[in-house]
């Protein structure tokens, strides 16, 4: 009778912790108990320098993953395709459930100016809500409020440690896993992500789930927690305008020899105007509408555009007459970057040889990379421009009065999971039972690489980001709000706990 009940006591206590709410009140104990440890690891895998270009520091943080991931008893394997970062897979197996859920997230990072940062991006300091550098590892206790600055402290690196430390939470509380988990981390997201399709074709078995969570990007502006359904693709192109084979004197051949910004300026108002409204043909002929769920779910979303106004310091917005979420549901254009000439003190009285912009493209179901290059090109055509993809010769420049050089970037297809699959139900309904109600956005303006996990299937995937949606995410001085990555913990701890066992 004594082991009868010492079993029903073991199952009860079970089935207890694995109900999310009281998943997530266990693991928020955990944590506050292990706030040191977590924050030394994570500082220390932000201390590794992490650009894709960068091949000797990326792979070491290849191995500071697998390593992390070893630690805590994962099958952890290191893909590898010739001249790309290593793809991290590890594998934690649930031998009595019939789902494997995998969870994305990348440990590469975007490019840093120093020049712009506060403190060293590699030498993660934590600072409190005044802007005061923290000795965190000898305090009392640690303001959760306080935020800290690295590379990539926010993407992308927040959720592999909020992740890993799930995982310790629920082993501390003897809570094992309700589902297979896997784990798939990339080390080139934030170029482009020109492998993970080669990865995907070569190591299928490895890199497979039955659904997909992407943990990546900020949470909604309100602070509330979301579930992204979708993301728009993307697609780079910079042009190359041309006037003069050698700078002229502008007072002598001024209004006589084409200027190329001038020219540039003119090609990139044909393109866009100000309101954001692309103006190529037949740009928006695929578009997908909206469908009536995702409107739904876009009248519910918390409105908090006046004080983006306030905190971005802008007097308008462009597309005024729609909200920030349903303008995301549209593809854009944005001019990312202008070089030509020279200003303030650099300025000389010269026609330039040539002037250069950048353009980033985002997509929406249902375009893609392959049917936006020519409606581009068509419309640079249209404007009388010859295009090139080498700079042009001699011969050329006499023969054609006006010409681009086009170069194209990488890029991939935008990705839009229904929002009432069940998978889409189970995980928002985890993350309310857990305390943290989620926002449902359709999409997200960013892009993420989901559509190459969906290509050809009904693999649901779906986004949920942890970081603050003021990280500077991309920019100097990114940071992470340390009660985002505390609350990623507990939502990871209901979901590896939660999600049932087999399910359609």
């Amino acid at each position: 009778m004594r082991m009868i009940l010492s079993a029903a006591i073991v199952l009860i206590q079970a089935s207890a912790l694995a109900e999310p709410g009281a998943v997530a009140k266990q693991t928020r104990a955990w944590r506050a108990a292990h706030e040191r440890e977590i924050l030394t690891e994570f500082v220390e895998l932000l201390s590794i320098p992490n650009l894709a270009t960068d091949a000797p520091n990326i792979n070491r943080n290849a191995q500071a993953i697998r390593a992390l991931c070893e630690k805590r008893g994962l099958t952890t394997k290191l893909l590898t395709i010739e001249g790309a970062p290593p793809v991290v897979v590890a594998d934690l197996a649930a031998p009595d459930s019939k789902r494997t859920i995998a969870f994305y997230a990348h440990y590469d990072g975007q490019p840093i100016d120093r020049a712009q940062w506060t403190s060293d991006p590699w030498k993660p300091v934590l600072r409190d809500p005044a802007g005061k550098e923290s000795d965190w590892r000898g305090a009392k206790s640690i303001d959760p409020e306080s935020r800290l600055f690295a590379r990539s402290a926010g993407d992308d690196k927040a959720p592999i440690m909020a992740m890993l430390a799930a995982l310790d939470a629920l082993r501390a509380a003897g809570v094992k896993p309700s589902v297979s988990l896997r784990f798939v981390f990339e080390g080139e997201e934030e170029a482009g992500s020109p492998h993970l399709a080669d990865y995907l074709k070569k190591f299928p078995d490895a890199v497979r789930g039955d659904a997909w969570v992407f943990c990546d990007g900020p949470v909604h502006q309100s602070r509330r927690m979301e579930l992204v359904f979708g993301a728009r693709g993307t697609l780079g192109l910079d042009l190359t305008v041309y006037g003069p084979v050698k700078g002229l004197h502008d007072g002598h051949y001024g209004n006589w020899v084409p200027n190329p910004i001038v020219r540039l300026t003119h090609l990139l108002d044909s393109m866009r105007d100000e309101s954001g409204r692309i103006l190529i043909k037949d740009f928006y002929d695929d578009v997908r509408p909206p469908t009536e769920m995702e409107k739904e779910a876009l009248s519910k979303i918390p409105n908090v555009e006046a004080e983006l106004r306030r905190e971005f310091e802008i007097g308008s917005t462009e597309g005024s007459e729609k909200s920030l979420n349903e303008l995301l549901m549209q593809p854009g254009l944005n001019l990312r970057g202008i070089e030509a000439g020279h200003v303030g003190d650099q300025a000389s009285n010269t026609i330039p040889t040539e002037a250069r912009a950048s353009i980033d493209f985002r997509l929406v179901p249902n375009e893609t990379p392959d049917s936006i290059k020519p409606l581009v090109e068509r419309h640079l055509e249209a404007q009388g421009y010859t295009i090139v993809q080498q700079p042009p010769d001699s011969a050329s420049r006499l023969a054609h009065p006006k010409i681009v050089k086009v170069d194209w970037g990488s890029g991939y297809p935008p990705s839009r999971t229904s929002l009432d699959l069940p998978f889409s139900r189970e995980l928002a309904s985890i993350m309310t039972a857990a305390g943290h109600e989620p926002v449902r956005l359709p999409t997200v303006g960013g892009s993420l690489p989901m559509d190459l996990f969906q290509r050809g299937t009904d693999i649901p995937v779906i986004a949920f980001p942890i970081a603050n949606h003021d990280d500077n995410q991309h920019a100097a001085n990114e940071n992470l709000r340390l009660q985002n990555l505390w609350d990623g913990i507990e939502v990871f701890a209901a979901f590896f706990s939660s999600l049932e066992r087999a399910k359609n």
